[in-house]
């Protein structure tokens, strides 16, 4: 929350992209960069000499197919994406008024969706040869949006 836009990225990066890269469909309660070598993606069977994700890993009471795989607070990342990249605010309650407020970092260009009881907000902000950068949002009647 220190305005360490890039910080955050870079985190985001680090972890979720890798777990991406073992085929994670979800976000896992526990993972270690450490396991990342000659690990087996957890979309087929382990073949011999290589590591099993989430076999062979944990900590605590985690240890040995006890891991979570799925796990709610550990998409916290999409949270923060949609309010401090992507730049959605509620302002009233029901999402009726949105802030539309983009800290795209040194990323080219961000898009998302935001559901809100309305109906979804579709954000896309591109950064342009100036720097600038354009915002395009649609969003469903009875919300405002608020720059």
């Amino acid at each position: 929350m220190a305005g360490d836009y890039e910080g955050g990225l870079r985190v985001i990066r680090d972890y979720w992209r890798k777990m991406l890269d073992l085929d994670a469909t979800t976000f896992w309660v526990d993972f270690n960069l450490d396991w990342i070598p000659n690990a087996c993606g957890i979309d087929r069977l382990v073949p011999d000499g290589m590591k099993d994700i989430h076999a062979d890993f944990g900590a605590y009471c985690y240890k040995g197919l006890r891991h979570s795989l799925c796990h709610g607070r550990a998409a916290g990342p999409t949270a923060w994406l949609s309010e401090h990249i992507l730049g959605v605010k509620p302002l009233q309650p029901g999402c009726t008024v949105l802030q539309i407020k983009p800290n795209l970092g040194k990323l080219e260009s961000a898009e998302g969706a935001f559901p809100t009881p309305q109906g979804t907000v579709k954000v896309r902000h591109t950064r342009t040869a100036s720097g600038k950068v354009d915002t395009a949002v649609t969003a469903p009647k009875g919300i405002e949006i608020v720059r």
